[in-house]
């Protein structure tokens, strides 16, 4: 899943993606409102997080331009104004939710969680399966039959999105945009590595192999016949 955090406050923004980082989010950050704008047109999102009070262009102004190109990414307003009318215009602009600061973590990770199952297509989905491999969603633990497998955070993000995918080849540049942040530099072999790494833990010990590589395109997870 990936979440755009348009804030300008450092401390702030490095509080909250530090968060959804360790929550198995991929987080991309703007420090002004013109650069999230661009993120948020340019870039596609499950949700984004954007402060009323930026730099170049204020939080609503964002919002209401994104309204207006008919972009429906999930917006949570933060604020730190916690009038009527401030709430009335955050959600007028075409925000979803409202938040005053301070707040605490485990309330926006909440209205996150809360927020993408309302706008998922599948907001029921709490276990993914392929073959005999389950990834829980909810207890953040994976199964192989009745064996659990153990996953760092990085791998169980990468293994959620190819079973969220299953059946498709997914490239090297798909799992840049939607595992790694902007900060992932793709001349690295960290995607290898980590394939190699889940394939290990998820196929080795197992007859049948789920994690498959299409030579040329990328990887795939699938019960092959």
């Amino acid at each position: 899943m990936r979440i755009l955090l348009v804030e300008d406050d450092a401390q702030i923004a490095s509080f909250v993606a530090k968060g959804l980082k360790q929550a198995g989010y991929t987080v991309n950050h703007a420090i002004n409102g013109e650069d999230g704008l661009h993120f948020a047109q340019t870039e596609d999102y499950d949700l984004a997080i954007v402060d009323i009070m930026l730099p170049k262009l204020d939080g609503l102004s964002l919002i209401s331009r994104l309204r207006h190109k008919k972009i429906t990414t999930p917006v949570i307003v933060l604020s730190a104004k916690n009038s009527v009318d401030d709430k009335v215009k955050g959600l007028q602009a075409g925000g979803d939710d409202y938040l005053v600061k301070p707040f605490s973590f485990s309330e926006l990770l909440a209205r996150i969680q809360a927020m993408i199952r309302r706008t998922s297509l599948n907001p029921e989905i709490t276990i993914l399966v392929v073959a005999d491999l389950r990834l829980d969603l909810l207890r953040r633990k994976v199964f192989r039959g009745e064996k659990e497998i153990i996953l760092q955070q990085g791998e169980f993000v990468l293994l959620e999105y190819l079973m969220r995918n299953a059946g498709k080849v997914i490239s090297k540049t798909m799992i840049t945009e939607h595992v790694w942040d902007y900060n992932f530099d793709p001349q690295t072999n960290i995607i290898e590595a980590r394939i190699c790494r889940l394939r290990d833990k998820i196929d080795r010990s197992f007859k049948i192999k789920l994690l498959h590589t299409v030579r040329g395109f990328g990887y795939v997870i699938e019960e092959k016949e």
